[in-house]
């Protein structure tokens, strides 16, 4: 048995796509899936499964959201090891540890495919706004000085430039992903 961790793109945010956490785990575990897990209401989930895929485990996984609650949810599914080698690489670690910025204001932005070069570089010369972004292969790390409710720099502002689906975690729910999953950083 291997830990994985799902991150549901877009559930239960301003009463969209309703679904309650029981729900969640009664229909993942019919689909197979051992141990299931949840944090919080937005789409955490951390399971086990003889599944060696995770490209097969997230379009299992968002298949049977979609003939269990009738809509379309993208789902990224990573090891826990995977994650914790995006947590530890985060940028903004080195001025944070000096105190020049709060974890709070902090996020991940995971994306399901490399986003094309070409479109990184557009974006980062376009862009000249107090927030800041670090664009690497499936991760854009994310500092927003105002509050990510306040910031274009969300998830349809990655998506639509980056052409990739993505899906956004704030520091807090990435160490508590890595807690439940049994990564102690």
């Amino acid at each position: 048995m291997k830990t994985y961790v799902a991150l549901l793109r877009g559930i239960n945010v301003s009463g969209q796509k309703k679904i309650k956490m029981a729900d969640l785990t009664e229909a993942l575990e019919k689909l197979g899936l051992f141990s299931v897990t949840t944090y919080i209401q937005s789409g955490n989930v951390i399971f086990q499964s003889e599944q060696n895929d995770v490209q097969f485990l997230s379009d299992l996984i968002s298949k049977g959201i979609q003939q269990r609650f009738g809509f379309d949810v993208p789902v990224l599914v990573i090891t826990p090891e995977t994650l914790a080698t995006i947590y530890q690489k985060n940028p903004f670690f080195d001025r944070l540890n000096k105190e020049e910025i709060e974890t709070k204001k902090m996020y991940f932005t995971l994306l399901s495919t490399p986003p094309d070069e070409e479109l990184v570089k557009e974006l980062r010369s376009g862009f000249n706004g107090e927030e800041e972004f670090v664009i690497t292969k499936n991760v854009v790390y994310l500092y927003v000085t105002a509050g990510y409710g306040k910031t274009k720099l969300n998830n349809n502002f990655f998506e639509k430039k980056l052409k990739s689906v993505a899906t956004t975690r704030n520091l807090k729910t990435v160490i508590k992903l890595l807690d439940l999953s049994g990564l102690n950083l």
